[in-house]
């Protein structure tokens, strides 16, 4: 019966073994495995925004055709759904961490740090509380759930069929890109989000596989019959050679605000720890903040899909624009330090309409010669602050592009993008979802592969066959041990068998020190050590500091380990390079 099962096992494996060596080995088949990803994302994008809108209309009481921050105004009885909502996501939140007590982790953190390896329950509950956040009127958005989605579901096929770690990656940034393109009706948009934030490279083999699951994922979309979302604009001109210009400052000032933005977020949340609420009862007080906000305006409701087009459609005043500027900051700052879950994307495309057009009215309230458009300042303000905020200039200037069909105003939203891009890395360092995992103690500043370095520590290159003798003994008996050219470095312990030092070899045999003398005489680095975990950039740092070619491994006892030599280390780094740009490359 036994060999049975085993043999009725053996027979099914092997159709999967089967498409793991096609996967592997043909970059076709891969291609057709992100396809396939890319399609199941469109599908899953289309479902997550159904049932968010679907409790919105729920709880609101708006027609299909309408959006919840576009809304004029909203019955004071209605906005007593948000403290609900906050309370239904609290006992969310608590089942949640009952089942998975760990941190879960986004696609920008599995890539960077796990190869892309990415729990599917874990994403699961990331993805319900953000659609319960929206549905229920956060100010959040629900990016973070499509790009979670599409992102598992590449990251499960990919573990299951054992992709090599490049190659997961690439399709895990796949998966969240397509889910994103498929959101907007924007393939391009997709794709380079996927470069950009999710994988944080661009290589050639990675351009086929990731433009065609971002566009499977629109046309599945479309297939479903789903409108993706659309800005509306009714008339665009393009900038002139002077605008650039002005359009750069705008690019300057969106820098300051999303840095500003993103340090109020972790100000708040810090703030809020600090009050030790407790965390079952943080949603509900930030759906008491967003009922008094939506109260003034409707606008500060979930991620201001409806409000950014009821903006640009209608011509409001400097105190208008400044007011929905403040009260939607607000919104989203309280609600993610509340414990809404959700992100920052369409937010800081909204708030960037608004500085676009409020940098418009400054601009025709001086008295300088200027003329700019209120639309076109509102776009590229909108790319310009996403930019900031997300990071992806190319993301944000082909949803420009794609969205207008002009090519000047997507040349112009490049331009201050590029330049809040610059601003904002070299004086704050981060996007919005690496600089939460910054104030997490993590050190990542984008989605580049540096899980490796974590892997790569000192206890995994060290050798542990390392001569060693007592810090007491004599030169003569050091001698008689270790003959010139037996090795080339001993370590010596103290009478507790603790590290006490390292004798090199050599200057055991050079004239001057007598046979009576102890070897302690001649230790160098005896304070210098390494422990087990530290990873191969520390090690190398500290080989740097030291001006040593091999250190000591230790434990906190300070007992031996091994012994790592600089030569190894700089040999390991270099190969573990190599073998990830063979793999952007396709030649691994």
């Amino acid at each position: 019966m036994a060999d049975a099962v085993t043999s009725r096992s053996i027979v099914a494996s092997r159709p999967l073994a089967w498409l793991r060596g096609r996967f592997r080995a043909s970059e076709g088949w891969f291609i057709a495995l992100a396809i396939c990803v890319g399609a199941v994302a469109g599908l899953l994008a289309v479902l997550q925004s159904e049932f968010a809108r679907g409790l919105q209309r729920l709880l609101f009481g708006f027609s299909p055709d309408q959006r919840l921050s576009g809304l004029g105004r909203l019955p004071p009885i209605l906005l007593l759904w948000l403290p609900a909502g906050g309370l239904m996501l609290s006992l969310v939140v608590w089942a949640a961490r009952k089942w998975r007590p760990h941190q879960l982790i986004d696609a920008v953190e599995a890539n960077a740090l796990y190869g892309g390896s990415l729990s599917f329950r874990d994403s699961l509950v990331v993805c319900f509380e953000t659609l319960l956040s929206n549905g229920v009127g956060a100010s959040v958005g629900l990016e973070a759930a499509y790009a979670q989605a599409g992102a598992a579901v590449a990251s499960f096929l990919g573990q299951r069929l054992k992709l090599r770690r490049q190659d997961l990656r690439t399709l895990v940034g796949a998966g969240a890109g397509a889910a994103i393109g498929a959101a907007f009706g924007a393939p391009l948009t997709g794709a380079f989000y996927a470069f950009e934030i999710v994988i944080g490279s661009y290589a050639p083999s990675m351009i086929a596989p990731v433009a065609a699951a971002s566009l499977a994922a629109v046309l599945s979309a479309r297939t479903l019959g789903a409108a993706p979302y659309s800005i509306h604009i009714l008339d665009v001109q393009p900038p002139g050679a002077v605008d650039y210009g002005l359009y750069a400052l705008l690019g300057v000032i969106c820098a300051a605000v999303g840095i500003a933005l993103m340090r109020l977020v972790a100000s708040a949340e810090v703030l809020v720890r600090r009050t030790r609420i407790p965390i079952w009862i943080r949603p509900f007080l930030g759906g008491l903040v967003l009922a008094e906000l939506a109260f003034y305006s409707p606008q500060t409701l979930s991620s201001g899909h409806g409000a950014l087009n009821a903006d640009l459609a209608a011509t409001l005043s400097l105190s208008a624009l400044i007011t929905i500027f403040l009260l939607k900051a607000g919104a989203s700052i309280a609600s993610l330090a509340l414990g809404f879950r959700g992100g920052l994307f369409f937010a800081s495309l909204f708030l960037g309409s608004l500085v676009g057009q409020v940098f418009f009215h400054l601009v025709e309230l001086s008295s300088l010669p200027l003329h700019l458009q209120s639309t076109t300042a509102a776009l590229i303000g909108m790319g310009a602050l996403a930019v900031a905020v997300v990071g992806g200039p190319l993301t944000m200037s082909f949803l420009v592009l794609e969205t207008t069909r002009d090519f000047g105003v997507a040349a112009a939203t490049l331009a201050a993008s590029l330049i809040a891009s610059s601003i904002v890395r070299e004086r704050f360092g981060y996007s919005f979802s690496t600089w939460r995992l910054h104030l997490r103690g993590e050190t990542i500043r984008s989605a580049r592969d540096i899980g490796w370095v974590r892997t790569l520590t000192a206890g995994r290159m060290m050798r542990t066959d390392t001569p060693t003798i007592a810090r007491c003994a004599t030169l003569a008996e050091f001698r008689r041990r270790f003959p010139l050219g037996s090795t080339t470095q001993v370590i010596l312990l103290d009478e507790a068998q603790r590290y006490a030092g390292i004798v090199p070899t050599p200057a055991a045999y050079l004239e001057g020190p007598q046979e009576t003398d102890l070897v302690e005489s001649l230790a160098t680095n005896r304070e210098v050590t390494l422990s087990a975990d530290m990873n191969i950039e520390q090690v190398m740092q500290t080989f740097d500091r030291s001006e040593s070619e091999e250190l000591a491994v230790v434990d906190p006892e300070m007992r031996l380990l091994g012994l790592v030599s600089e030569v190894y280390v700089a040999r390991r780094y270099a190969k573990e390079l190599e073998k990830i740009q063979q793999g952007l490359f396709g030649e691994a």
